[in-house]
């Protein structure tokens, strides 16, 4: 190896250059030049992007649905506040995925009616441990979480905040396509699930979840080929578009619904006329009172203070009644 220069034979050697001693090297500007970089794209084969990022945006938007509804669910159902949020989404193999997971943990495997495949739903012992609490009337404070299986009453719990899970998930995808999810198989150890080739690509949905001062994750497993053939409608823009005038019609269909519920004042109105306040008072049993109106012309049907049908008087069934005939002009009379 070379020898280190002290600092008194740098400052020398300097010396010596400044005074022209030892001619300082030429320097080829050309020679400096660095080559023009080429820009390369990286590209793993072991995972390859086959879903878009327009695509993406449009999983997490329709998940982050999912979210709002099953946390709303789950507070209904727990009593509690439990907030439930979108923490990410990503491409990775399916072995990657089943690698990143613990074990034991809470793994499920769910079957949508009109996809061919499976997917898979984690929620962490971090969580599900502190909601089995709870429904048993813990408090879920200093809990400890247990290092174990569920054991098959735990597991008959879990199966009620499934299908939660389930409905609220069949009603996020809906405006894509109308699916029926169902739970196939509950395991302990994901390493013993085998849905797909460790080397195929899934989509992973990861959520956060809260409930009082616990706090958990919870990710959903999507098989490529499970989603391929709904995989074109998940366009962004499309699928926007769809989602809003689905959520218009629906918004419209509920308000109709309720207000076809709601009560309203009908009256009817034989004939009109008037009087002086001396016939008024005049006036005893059997006395006639005249008016401008035929007696077996229409009458008016009055709908909260407004008229809006004409009618003829009857009898049905041994009692008064009217019979519709027309609808009257808003503001109209007979």
């Amino acid at each position: 190896m070379a020898d280190v220069l002290e600092q008194n034979e740098v400052d020398a050697l300097l010396a010596a250059v400044e005074a022209g001693e030892i001619p300082s090297p030429r320097v080829d500007e050309d020679s400096t030049a660095k080559p023009k970089e080429k820009q390369i794209d990286e590209y793993d084969f072991q995972r390859p992007e086959r879903v878009s990022k327009e695509q993406m945006r449009s999983l997490a938007s329709l998940h982050e649905t999912f979210a709002r509804s099953f946390g709303a669910a789950m507070s209904g159902f727990l009593r509690t506040i439990v907030e439930i949020r979108v923490s990410g989404i990503e491409q990775l193999t399916y072995g990657d995925f089943i690698q990143s997971l613990p074990s034991p943990t809470c793994f499920n495997l769910i079957a949508p009616d009109k996809l061919e495949g499976q997917l898979c739903l984690e929620i962490s012992p971090l969580i599900i441990y502190p909601i089995i609490d709870r429904l048993l009337g813990g408090s879920t404070a200093e809990m400890f979480i247990p290092q174990r299986p569920l054991t098959a009453i735990e597991l008959r719990l879990v199966n009620r905040i499934l299908d939660l899970a389930l409905n609220s998930l069949a009603e996020s995808w809906s405006n894509i396509l109308e699916l029926k999810f169902s739970l196939e198989e509950s395991e302990s150890n994901p390493q013993l699930v085998q849905i797909v080739p460790p080397n195929e690509v899934v989509v992973v949905v990861g959520f956060e979840l809260k409930m009082g001062g616990r706090v958990g994750t919870m990710g959903l497993c999507i098989p490529f080929n499970v989603i391929e053939p709904v995989v074109p409608q998940l366009s962004n823009q499309s699928w926007l578009n769809y989602h809003k005038r689905a959520s218009q019609q629906e918004s419209a269909a509920g308000v109709s619904l309720q207000v076809q519920r709601a009560f309203v004042q009908m009256r009817a109105f034989l004939a009109q006329t008037t009087i002086t306040v001396a016939d008024l008072a005049g006036l005893s049993v059997g006395d006639i009172i005249t008016t401008d109106r035929a007696a077996n012309a229409e009458i008016v049907l009055e709908v909260e203070g407004r008229n809006k049908l004409a009618a003829r008087l009857g009898q049905h069934k041994g009692a008064k009644a009217l019979k519709i005939t027309r609808k009257l002009e808003s503001g109209a009379r007979v």
